[in-house]
């Protein structure tokens, strides 16, 4: 199955200039879902690791469907002030402007593997904040799974360059 096929793009969102790459098509579609979903679990043989953890929000419809297949912990990479324990936090630049990510302090233990997984890689910084909160517990980053990999803005190659091991299924032009 092409799961291309049952990627929407729309142009000017969420702001004038972005052409948004919509996995709603792929995850209405029963079919196109689990096949996405049992080629991550695929990927994810590559990596050696003892937990999951996605980048809200689009990323938990994948990790959450894996860590199940797996049977593997999994962890929730949220916005500010989203999650209610004590939280390790890094700010970072979008391509769109800045954010703040954040992931529980108990979440990781001590050499803990964390295979990371999202919807979508532009220009990694999401991806690269995700790692920053992976490493400052402690933990570290197996690799990354994405569903989508916008090549022309270099976001894998970044992480790639930083020693990071990374896997996708899918790519398009991000313009």
């Amino acid at each position: 199955m092409d799961l291309k096929e049952h990627i929407r793009s729309i142009q000017d969102y969420p702001k004038k200039g972005i052409l948004f790459r919509d996995i709603t098509t792929l995850i209405k579609n029963e079919k196109a879902f689990c096949e996405c979903v049992d080629q991550i679990v695929e990927r994810s043989k590559k990596f050696q690791f003892n937990k999951l953890a996605a980048i809200e929000s689009r990323g938990f419809v994948f990790a959450s469907a894996v860590s199940y297949l797996l049977k593997k912990p999994f962890i929730l990479l949220r916005k500010k002030n989203k999650l209610p324990a004590e939280t390790h936090s890094v700010e970072f630049e979008l391509e769109y402007g800045t954010a703040t990510m954040e992931m529980h302090k108990d979440a990781i233990d001590k050499n803990d593997n964390v295979l990371l997984i999202d919807d979508l890689i532009a220009t990694g910084g999401t991806a690269e904040a995700a790692a920053k909160l992976i490493e400052m517990s402690g933990g570290n980053v197996a690799g990354y799974v994405f569903v989508i990999n916008l090549f022309d803005l270099d976001g894998c190659d970044k992480l790639i360059k930083k020693g990071y091991k990374v896997e996708n299924l899918i790519e398009f032009p991000g313009h």
